[in-house]
């Protein structure tokens, strides 16, 4: 004899409504954090997708040559070097800040350039995508330079400084690349600290036995990244800024090392150099266009085993700076990208 199904109703009758209450409030909600799993996920492997498009695409990017109004093709990263250091030079509604940073670079690379024979550069000036008078600024140095050594990259629409940085980098010509700001905050004298690292890395390799080096290989054959810090005025920082700003600042670099692990005090500094080989495989990987394809860097050159050494550079505050409060939620995000992406294997690191 089939006993006779209770009804529904019956059921729910047994149950006691705060129960009802609670059963119904843990399915919303993980049906909610399920759903935002997914979303997760799913912009993960997105971004894994265009990378993968990104890096088989061929470049159509030009220069314009405002003397002669004529196309100048974009070099690529896997060219031979035709400069001895390129100046990466990131720029996002800079109209204001931009020229007197570029005066002194440009003064100061004209003068090295004229008492080191050997000495020769390029300034590249990526416009990510300015709604202001950024890019007419840029080409008035252009002009004034030439465009063998000052050029300017339109990215069209904004994209992040982290996309500005990758795409000047993957365009350079020099055997050094240097990344930097465009408001100045470091002395680009300073560039002679990172430069000085990297020859006596490339020295010792040369000198160490064991290794494959020949005495006639290029600095920009040797792979390691030099990164400018501002650790060593941490304490000044923090007799400085509000209470809530530096608790937000040790929280963020707490969610670093636990991202990226020790080795970097100061991922955030604007003022980086790597050399060509290095630039080559770190920027053809790196997947994060704003805040914090710096923290990727460094995670990079762990998995890739390219040498990072960190150095303490001048660093000025400049009014101006586009980081909100608001930023530091979008930075956390991007760094449990890199930590899901990377550690599930979505990301794909290539050699």
């Amino acid at each position: 004899m089939v006993a006779a199904a209770w009804p529904l109703s019956a059921v729910a009758g047994l149950i006691p409504a705060s129960l009802s209450l609670t059963l119904l409030a843990a399915t919303l909600v993980s049906i909610l954090v399920l759903g935002a799993a997914a979303v997760f996920f799913e912009h993960i492997r997105k971004i894994g997708c265009m990378h993968s498009l990104e890096r088989s695409a061929v470049s159509d990017a030009l220069f314009e040559d405002p003397n002669s109004l004529n196309k100048v093709p974009c070099p690529s990263i896997f060219d031979p070097p035709e400069k001895y250091i390129s100046l990466i030079v990131p720029a996002y509604n800079e109209e204001h800040r931009l020229p007197e940073a570029l005066t002194e670079t440009l003064n100061y690379l004209k003068h090295r350039s004229a008492a080191e024979k050997s000495f020769s550069y390029e300034v590249l000036i990526v416009d990510d995508g300015s709604t202001d008078r950024t890019s007419k600024v840029a080409f008035k140095f252009v002009k004034e330079h030439k465009i063998d050594n000052v050029r300017v990259l339109l990215l069209g629409r904004n994209h992040g400084k982290g996309e500005a940085v990758r795409k000047g980098m993957l365009h350079s010509r020099g055997e050094l690349l240097l990344m930097l700001d465009a408001d100045g905050a470091t002395k680009v004298t300073d560039l002679e600290k990172l430069e000085a690292q990297v020859h006596a890395f490339a020295q010792k390799l040369k000198s160490s036995p064991g290794t494959s080096t020949s005495s006639s290989q290029k600095v920009s054959d040797v792979e390691i990244a030099v990164f400018g810090s501002r650790a060593h005025l941490e304490k000044q920082a923090l007799a400085t800024r509000k209470w809530y700003r530096n608790f937000l600042m040790k929280g963020f670099h707490l969610v670093v090392l636990l991202t990226a692990g020790p080795g970097i005090k100061d991922t955030q500094c604007g003022f980086k150099m790597f050399t060509r080989a290095a630039a080559r495989k770190l920027f053809t990987n790196i997947r994060l266009k704003r805040w914090c394809f710096d923290v990727e860097l460094v995670y990079l050159c762990k998995h890739l085993r390219i040498p990072m050494v960190e150095v303490s550079v001048n660093w000025t505050e400049i009014p101006g700076s586009k980081v909100r409060m608001t930023s530091i939620m979008h930075m956390v995000f991007e760094l449990l990208l890199i930590k899901v992406g990377y550690g599930l294997g979505i990301w794909k690191i290539y050699t």
